[in-house]
């Protein structure tokens, strides 16, 4: 992997969003499509990105930062959702078996992987399985499941952790009965002012709401439900053996994606580094695209 571009490090938001520079569809053995979008030059540096929760492929980041730093930012369709083929029943090892396969198809080695709110467990289970070369979680859903955090949860939060332990399947089916209004209203309703900032400004509700069109396309919302149900439980993959570098990046005004905004996740993966942007919530993919992923390329090649 060459080295990035070097590039001043900003903590503002970059030009909002644009629509994909190329998208996709990648055959796999078994018969399935992974769909993917593409942003960046076609020769950039690869970086995966595992899309937040119901979202699809359809929702990048940072274009002015992916442009400035020669990025070839791929983002992905987990089974179920947007044009990526379902996988009833699947696991995070079969989502990191899929990426590998797509790194495979699509010349992308081992490339370094941004793990956004839910996409975040699919992410790090990705380099649990040796797929990806270095990780970046951002706003990233924890492993609220663990029971250290049992005391810590909203009585509500703690009720759905409990009903798909007791109950996946009955859990899954509950989750199914999500649709993207509900998902909008509910990414609005816990969201801080300096988020909603983000989320009201035309150009990206309007994406915002494309990608979750898009997550929802085909019909019952099997996909998310089932990521929903994964990340809900204890993660069956180990974070003391990552390999590869990983930071997580956190906002102190984000109340839903952590209890302790990854400090406790961060003491359990070898020589993760955590971020914690004071002024900042949930929205930091978009509001701080510029320094994640420039840390992220330079932990990927050894150069921080």
């Amino acid at each position: 992997m060459r080295p990035p571009r070097p590039v001043r490090i900003m903590t503002i938001m970059n030009s909002c969003v644009t629509a994909p520079a190329r998208l996709g569809e990648t055959p796999l053995p078994d018969g399935r499509l992974l769909a993917w979008a593409e942003w960046g030059p076609e020769d950039g540096i690869p970086v995966l990105l595992c899309p937040g929760a119901a979202t699809s492929r359809w929702l990048g980041c940072g274009p002015d930062a992916v442009a400035a730093l020669g990025v070839r930012l791929v983002s992905v369709d987990r089974p179920g959702l947007g044009a990526s083929s379902p996988l009833p029943g699947r696991t995070f090892a079969d989502f990191a078996a899929d990426i590998g396969r797509l790194a495979a198809a699509r010349g992308l080695g081992r490339p370094p992987v941004i793990g956004n709110s839910q996409g975040a467990p699919f992410a790090l289970a990705c380099a649990a399985a040796g797929a990806v070369g270095a990780v970046a979680v951002v706003s990233g859903a924890d492993e609220i499941a663990a029971p250290e955090f049992a005391g810590a949860l909203p009585a509500e939060v703690r009720g759905l952790v409990e009903r798909t332990a007791a109950d996946p399947g009955g859990a899954e089916e509950f989750f199914a009965g999500f649709t993207a209004d509900a998902m909008a209203r509910l990414v609005h309703g816990n969201s801080p002012d300096c988020d909603l900032a983000v989320y009201r400004e035309p150009p990206f509700a309007a994406a915002y709401r494309r990608a979750l069109d898009e997550g929802f396309a085909q019909g019952a919302a099997a996909g998310y439900a089932r990521d929903t149900v994964l990340a809900m439980s204890r993660w069956p993959f180990a974070l003391d053996r990552i390999a590869v570098p990983v930071d997580l990046w956190y906002g102190a005004h984000d109340t839903s994606h952590s209890p302790d905004h990854g400090a406790f996740l961060t003491t359990r993966i070898p020589g993760a580094r955590r971020h914690l942007i004071p002024e900042a919530g949930g929205a930091l993919l978009w509001t701080h695209t510029e320094p994640i992923l420039t840390t992220l390329l330079h932990r990927a090649a050894g150069t921080a």
